[in-house]
């Protein structure tokens, strides 16, 4: 079994949904969710706050500076995510699309690294 996370990608320039439409899309990312538990896949799902509500640490010469917000050259952020256990790349691919559909946004699927220290 391997690890994957789903990350939905926000585009921060899409209007924001209305109040009705926001309940509607968490009632299907929450049956979607609900699905994974069911199947055994679901390890973790969170969604996140916008861009600005971001803090940046970077280190350099030994010490870290921290600045507010991403330094991203594009509005599209990461806006939540789930993490997930698969069999295969094919079954994780088959969570992201029904995610896809719930949310109403893409979704990228990235492979866990193996965790060799622990």
């Amino acid at each position: 079994m391997t690890n994957y996370l789903l990350a939905v990608r926000f585009d921060e320039n899409t209007p924001a949904l209305s109040e009705e439409e926001m309940r509607e899309q968490q009632a299907r990312t929450a049956k979607v969710t609900d699905e994974m538990r069911s199947a055994g896949s679901w390890v973790f799902v969170g969604g996140l706050l916008p861009s600005h509500a971001t803090t940046v640490v970077r280190p350099g010469d030994g010490m870290t500076t921290m600045t507010d917000g991403p330094f991203a050259e594009t509005k599209e952020q990461l806006g939540g995510f789930w993490v997930i256990r698969c069999d295969d790349l094919d079954q994780a691919l088959a969570w992201a699309d029904k995610c896809a559909l719930a949310c109403g946004a893409p979704i990228e699927v990235r492979p866990f690294q193996d965790a060799q220290w622990t």
